[in-house]
């Protein structure tokens, strides 16, 4: 008889740390949502200097797919992807001409480069030309 209330003492063990890891599980989501519903709520305010960026652009391969914002990707958008600025974060790009464009995306990851446009802002300032070229950069 001991052997089974031990049996019996180690399942309830085992259930309880199952239904503590899916608790767990929970909590954690239920955190990681709240801050992103918050932090997307907060008004952006940047600290970052108004300058040139090293810029290219990016279009048909990412047409439609999912940004890291959770958009989908529209290369005739006026939109940017950045590696740190804050999403929602808005810029005035120049280059021969100028287009306000919103951050919604990561990127780019290619050498030295700092702001990749949709096709739509790209062809805005007319930098399809070039591909990549040094732009003025002013936060709205």
């Amino acid at each position: 008889m001991g052997l089974s209330v031990n049996v019996y003492i180690r399942a309830i063990q085992a259930r309880s740390y199952l239904y503590l890891i899916h608790m767990l599980k929970k909590i954690t989501a239920g955190l990681i949502a709240s801050a992103t519903f918050l932090s997307a709520a907060l008004p952006i305010s940047s600290n970052a200097e108004d300058g040139r960026m090293l810029t290219s652009y990016y279009a048909h391969y990412f047409h439609g797919r999912t940004t890291a914002n959770g958009e989908r990707f529209n290369m005739w958008a006026n939109t940017a992807a950045h590696k740190t600025l804050p999403f929602g974060t808005r810029l005035r790009v120049c280059y021969q001409g100028c287009v306000d464009v919103r951050i919604n995306d990561r990127g780019p990851y290619i050498g030295a480069r700092e702001l990749d446009l949709s096709l739509g802002a790209a062809t805005l300032i007319g930098l399809t030309g070039p591909g990549v070229a040094y732009t003025n950069v002013t936060y709205l």
